[in-house]
């Protein structure tokens, strides 16, 4: 495959690792005993809609896949979330939508509230040079399960979260870490843990799904490390094509870019207006 040509073979490639990550995710919270962050998911047709009643935040809210069958489903999907007690956000992906789509959304009270940048790269094209970031201070190691207070801590307050919420996340976290496919990576500067990453590994594919640094170490290229750390793992296991997202233009993209990874598409977040 030629990661520097988009295709739609990539773009479903690409739309497909998100997919199957934050299903794997959800479905691992799911399993915890009681259901205590109440997931819910269901398929319509190619679509996922992922519902949670005890976090409310969009990102565990959403439906993806959503494309050119869904203005017929979108009556059905609407039904779903209201009896799950809640409203989504949809995912849209640009080449895998119509106008007839975006209409019928429109007309339920669903306008765009955001870009968001879905990255590819080829792993076979990557050089060693960029596979080996020689960052000087800064060492990256795999975290174990018995770490997940600290991978909690640091994913907390690298994002902006309260501290008060580290014991949500790490719960949230915990099964994932002898989950198959999913590895926690540490970055330290003078033995001090101070940004997190994760890799989630399907088949041929290597999905970058979270990171973040402290506030007071940013700009000293811990996100570097972290994603030439996972650009090794996904080697390691063989894969041919590692993504990520990102906010549009943000330093998270820039981050991915210098890495050797290219933009693929922005996909459109669609929101409720607050008054329906």
């Amino acid at each position: 495959m030629n990661i520097w040509m988009t295709t739609p073979e990539l773009v479903e490639h690409v739309e497909n690792s998100e997919l199957v990550y934050m299903l794997d995710r959800m479905k691992a919270i799911q399993e915890r005993e009681h259901n205590p962050m109440g997931i819910a998911l269901q398929r319509f047709g190619p679509a996922v809609a992922i519902a949670s009643r005890a976090m409310p935040w969009p990102q565990f809210n959403t439906v993806k896949g959503f494309g050119r069958a869904g203005a017929a489903q979108l009556d059905e999907v609407l039904k779903w979330y209201k009896e799950q007690g809640g409203s989504p956000q949809f995912e849209i992906v640009p080449s895998r939508t119509d106008g007839e789509t975006l209409l019928a959304l429109a007309k339920q009270g669903f306008y765009q509230t955001g870009f968001h940048a879905s990255m590819a790269g080829s792993i076979a094209e990557k050089t060693d040079g960029k596979l080996e970031q020689h960052l000087t201070g800064i060492d990256v190691r795999r975290l174990s399960e018995h770490e997940v207070e600290l991978y909690a801590e640091l994913h907390a307050l690298g994002s902006g979260l309260p501290i008060s919420g580290k014991n949500h996340i790490a719960d949230n976290n915990r099964m994932l870490f002898s989950r198959e496919g999913w590895q926690f990576y540490a970055a330290e500067i003078d033995h001090i843990a101070v940004g997190v990453g994760v890799v989630h590994i399907h088949e041929h594919i290597a999905s970058l799904t979270f990171a973040a640094t402290l506030p007071e170490y940013r700009m000293r290229g811990v996100q570097a490390a972290l994603i030439a750390a996972r650009l090794r793992a996904a080697v390691q296991a063989g894969c041919s094509l590692i993504v990520g997202q990102a906010a549009y233009c943000s330093s998270s993209q820039r981050n991915m870019e210098r890495a050797g990874m290219r933009l693929c598409y922005t996909r459109s977040t669609w929101s409720r207006l607050p008054s329906m």
